[in-house]
């Protein structure tokens, strides 16, 4: 951002949905890189009720973060949350969306296509340098060879229907400098949707004293990628030139399985875990929302008691799996293009390590059953 003497000075940047996992992260991402002058957090959930943890909180409280609560659905909340207030915007990330699975078209016609499209034809008015959506490595199923930003798109998942909705809308506003990313899994600190709820299912079978059995096999691709990572990339592609109107998928160097990810997690509460297999799991598919209702049913009792019986009031946390996350789907990502620029992932696979980060933050803030825990 250049000052009114002509002098250079860091960046001026809005976070949408800054309150959310990948927002708050990015925050702290920015704050403790020393990368911005000022950081506007928008959000419809205050930073008081997000449960963030302390670190969050520390950041949220920092001089160059300002938060502003607004309605990105409704057009002049969103303008308002654009508000120069003496202030030039250099970049817009937009990590606000609708992200609950199961919910009706449209919830996520509004909250997925009519907020992003808000949020980017303001950025447009404001003439930024870059706005970049959080789109959705949900675009193909692909079991043979990775996906990439220019294959077919086929998403299997509603959210990332609507994402790439707003990816060919995008396309159609004038003066916008834009850029997509499509991250696989996000987990991390602050971790809800992405490997929480296999964690989670996880703590409930080290409770329950059974092996974990999961639909399909091992081999199932479920590719990853840290929300530290994801935060470098964002500023990486809204800080270069030559990343306008491109879509990067991003992905760690893991090619991360269910295997994988369901031997971590039973190796951090100590249990054992098995798979029905492709022709048990086929016959599954025929009656998927039964078996899916009949899974979830038999996590949140014993869930519900773990929390109760370690002091856990409140939490946000919950093992409930929406169907179309289990699914016979190989989530299989080419992240050559961001490497292309120069970037590689500083947490490149999927670790036991990773993992336990996130359920200690969560024991620690009281919102996860501490003895459950193993390792």
């Amino acid at each position: 951002m250049a000052t009114a003497n002509g002098t250079c000075s860091k960046a001026s940047v809005i976070v949408l949905g800054g309150c959310g996992f990948i927002g708050r992260n990015l925050v702290c991402h920015l704050i403790e890189n020393d990368l911005v002058s000022h950081v506007r957090v928008v959000d419809k959930v205050p930073p008081q009720t997000a449960w963030l943890n302390s670190l969050h909180k520390k950041i949220f409280d920092d001089e160059r973060v300002e938060f502003r609560s607004a309605n990105l659905i409704i057009p002049a909340s969103c303008e308002a949350a654009f508000a120069a207030d003496g202030i030039s915007w250099d970049y817009v990330i937009n990590c606000a969306c609708e992200t609950k699975t199961g919910q009706t078209d449209p919830v996520y016609q509004e909250g997925i296509v009519k907020l992003s499209l808000n949020c980017a034809m303001e950025a447009a008015k404001h003439n930024v340098k870059m706005f970049v959506e959080l789109s959705s490595g949900h675009m193909a199923s692909t079991e043979k060879a990775p996906h990439n930003e220019d294959d077919t798109a086929d998403p299997w998942i509603a959210v990332a229907r609507y994402k790439l909705q707003v990816e060919k809308e995008l396309k159609e506003i004038p003066s916008l400098n834009f850029c997509v990313l499509r991250p696989a899994i996000v987990y991390g600190i602050g971790d809800r949707h992405g490997l929480a709820p296999r964690l989670i299912v996880g703590a409930v079978y080290k409770h329950l004293n059974e092996v974990m059995k999961l639909l399909w096999t091992a081999d199932l691709h479920l590719n990853t990628v840290h929300v530290r990572d994801v935060c470098r990339a964002i500023w990486l592609v809204a800080t270069r030139d030559d990343t306008k109107g491109k879509i990067f998928n991003v992905v760690d160097e893991g090619d991360t399985t269910q295997g994988l990810i369901s031997t971590l997690i039973s190796d951090i509460f100590g249990i054992s875990h098995d798979y029905y297999g492709y022709a048990l799991s086929m016959i599954c598919k025929a009656d998927m929302s039964s078996v899916v209702e009949e899974g979830n049913d038999k996590h949140m009792g014993p869930w519900a008691e773990a929390c109760c019986s370690s002091g856990v009031e409140n939490t946000p946390l919950t093992p409930f799996m929406d169907q179309e996350l289990l699914y016979n789907k190989n989530l299989f990502m080419d992240g050559s293009r961001l490497k292309s620029l120069g970037f590689s992932c500083e947490i490149p696979v999927l670790t036991t390590q990773s993992l336990l980060e996130i359920v200690h933050d969560y024991a620690d803030m009281m919102l996860f059953p501490r003895f459950l825990i193993n390792a």
